[in-house]
């Protein structure tokens, strides 16, 4: 599936279906892209005792993520489509519930509240110095106001502060914002864990929203549009420096269905 261009497998393991001992290898083969199907993520949907069911999510290189909110609006479709829950649902991630509603095509979850957030920072590294804000939004997000996307080295600058000793040890996901005006901003994104430059990314995306929204007195909906073109609409409500009721909406798009052969992960 893919969630304005993140892109994830996503199995139901409700039956355990992928023995526990093969899962880091399976994950980490079946995301390479070109050698296999390729993803950003992978995520198992398992049974819940509370809701309507629990996810486990993985970065491509096999790490566990707390939250991811792209993914979260496609395990929501693909929990619907599959019986596994109704239009309106919730299960259990590392971050928390996550509520969600699916229309059709497209999905909003409601997020977890954000925490942590931090502006007017700067962190010095051996050639630069960069100013940025920070917000936790299930995962952790550094946020970098820029004046032309376009000329970013996401990848470069991205993995110099994501692996920065200020983030240490778990590192963060860094994202760089470039304000367009009617409440409308674009982002790029660096992810930990696929550790390259993503076509999108949800959490991100609220991160910078929400930043956005502090510095330039954005109101809600903001609406982002990542790499993909494909734009998200982030909903709240703002306290001062406190977000709650913070809501992510976009496409989920089913690309195929299949059957993974052990060859995926050789």
């Amino acid at each position: 599936m893919s969630g304005s261009g993140n892109d994830f497998i996503i199995v139901d393991n409700c039956r355990h279906t992928i023995p526990e001992e093969m899962l880091q290898r399976i994950i980490v083969g079946a995301c390479r892209r070109k050698m296999s199907v390729g993803a950003d993520g992978f995520i198992l949907v398992e049974e819940s005792r509370q809701v309507d069911f629990k996810w486990r999510f993985f970065n491509a290189d096999g790490s566990r993520a707390e939250m991811c909110g792209n993914g979260a609006r496609c395990v929501s479709r693909f929990a619907f489509l599959n019986n596994i829950a109704g239009t309106r649902m919730s299960f259990e991630t590392d971050a928390g519930v996550i509520a969600a509603e699916v229309v059709e095509d497209r999905v909003k979850i409601k997020m977890t509240d954000p925490m942590d957030l931090k502006e007017d920072l700067t962190l010095h590294s051996e050639n630069d110095t960069v100013s940025y804000a920070f917000i936790n939004t299930g995962v952790p997000h550094a946020v970098i106001r820029v004046a032309d996307l376009e000329s970013v080295d996401v990848v470069g600058k991205g993995r110099t502060v994501r692996f920065h000793e200020a983030f240490g040890p778990a590192g963060t996901n860094v994202n760089f914002m470039c304000t367009k005006g009617n409440n409308e901003l674009a982002i790029r994104t660096y992810e930990r864990g696929v550790e390259n430059e993503t076509l999108a990314c949800g959490t991100g995306s609220v991160a910078a929203a929400l930043i956005a929204t502090r510095q330039d007195n954005l109101v809600s909906p903001v609406t982002v549009t990542p790499r993909s073109g494909q734009p998200l609409r982030i909903f709240f409500q703002q306290d001062g420096l406190s977000f709650t009721d913070v809501f992510l909406e976009g496409d989920a798009r089913v690309v195929y269905t299949g059957e993974l052969w052990g060859e995926a992960w050789k």
